[in-house]
């Protein structure tokens, strides 16, 4: 159950009303987020609860706890939520504005040479994010699992060089730490976004969270996903559609275009689509991803490699940075089309 309560509400009442309800044997947590202020409680009797606590001072809205999410919903903020990344004066992008903002980069980073090259070329070609991986979730324990903590300094290298704003995955609370102080954006991949521990420890760092919706999950399960980031006290999440397991199997997975405009009208996060991972094959990368911008999407995720066929991973779904180009060239005449520009 979830208590929208008065803003101006002093400390001490606070800090009293959470007193009573954990000697009712409530679990509580105070969030403030998007100007409001809201008191989570966990436990049984909650229904007796809230009949008992209708009408009480301070107390503006009762969530009963059959709503699985408050804070993501457009029930909570009406405008959209603007999600900044970098810094002001420099190097910054913002999701969720005006601008759709493309993220390229390989698959995992493999060599520092390599990663660098690639990196200057997707400068050149107008992306403003490197995806950088080096901790790779893998379903076999034998295929490449990426570089591990010695990738970092190559992410730092390429963000001296470049002036690119860096965006990498974490599996783990521990990876999370090692690279907080070096990533702009730190990403929660398909299989943890259940992975409910390492979001509740994400939700108290302060760098914007790209998180990918589960390949089984449905869009309330994302939406409560990122609620919890939501939830323990970080407001820069960027949601992002990259395909579900269905029952197809000539792409990887199922790209669903209609999550975008449904995640839009239930919640204020911008949303981002990866096409890559979605189709699995690079010959279906571009087509996607002009859609996904077509259906309102802030922003895309694509794998480039300069030689997909030699990469280490997802070499079939990993476009060349001429393909990259033109995506990005078309990309800016379908955003056009729909009143963007690309960032």
């Amino acid at each position: 159950m979830i208590l929208v309560m008065d803003p101006g509400m002093e400390e001490k009442q606070q800090q009293e009303l959470c007193l009573m309800l954990q000697k009712k044997g409530f679990y509580t947590r105070l969030v403030s987020q998007y100007g409001q202020l809201v008191l989570s409680i966990d436990g049984p009797g909650e229904e007796a609860c809230a009949r008992e606590l209708s009408g009480a001072k301070g107390i503006v809205e009762i969530i009963p706890g059959r709503y699985s999410y408050y804070l993501a919903s457009r029930r909570c903020h009406r405008k959209n939520s603007l999600v900044r990344a970098g810094r002001p004066g420099g190097n910054e992008v913002v999701f969720g504005g005006d601008e759709a903002v493309i993220i390229g980069g390989p698959c995992a980073v493999e060599t520092e040479e390599g990663a660098i090259s690639l990196a200057h070329k997707i400068k050149e070609a107008g992306c403003r994010v490197f995806r950088g991986m080096i901790f790779k979730p893998r379903s076999s324990p034998y295929s490449f699992q990426g570089l591990g903590r010695a990738g970092i300094e190559i992410l730092d290298k390429i963000k001296v060089e470049t002036g690119l704003l860096i965006l990498t995955e974490v599996r783990d609370q521990l990876e999370a730490e090692m690279v907080a102080d070096h990533a702009d954006i730190i990403q929660v991949g398909t299989r943890n976004m259940s992975n409910f521990q390492l979001l509740r420890h994400l939700g108290q760092i302060p760098r914007p969270i790209l998180l990918k919706r589960g390949m089984g999950s449905s869009i309330e399960e994302l939406l409560c996903a990122a609620e919890y980031l939501l939830a323990h006290g970080n407001a820069d999440v960027i949601l992002c559609e990259r395909g579900i397991r269905t029952f197809e199997h000539f792409t990887r997975f199922s790209l669903d275009i209609g999550a975008v405009p449904s995640l839009k009208e239930l919640s204020h996060l911008p949303v981002i689509v990866d096409p890559s991972h979605a189709s699995g094959r690079s010959s279906l990368v571009e087509p996607l991803a002009l859609a996904a911008l077509a259906a309102g999407a802030d922003g895309l995720m694509l794998e480039v490699h300069p030689q997909p066929e030699a990469a280490f991973s997802d070499g079939a779904q990993s476009i060349s940075p001429d393909a990259f180009d033109r995506v990005i060239e078309l990309g800016r005449k379908v955003a056009a089309a729909v009143g963007r520009t690309l960032a």
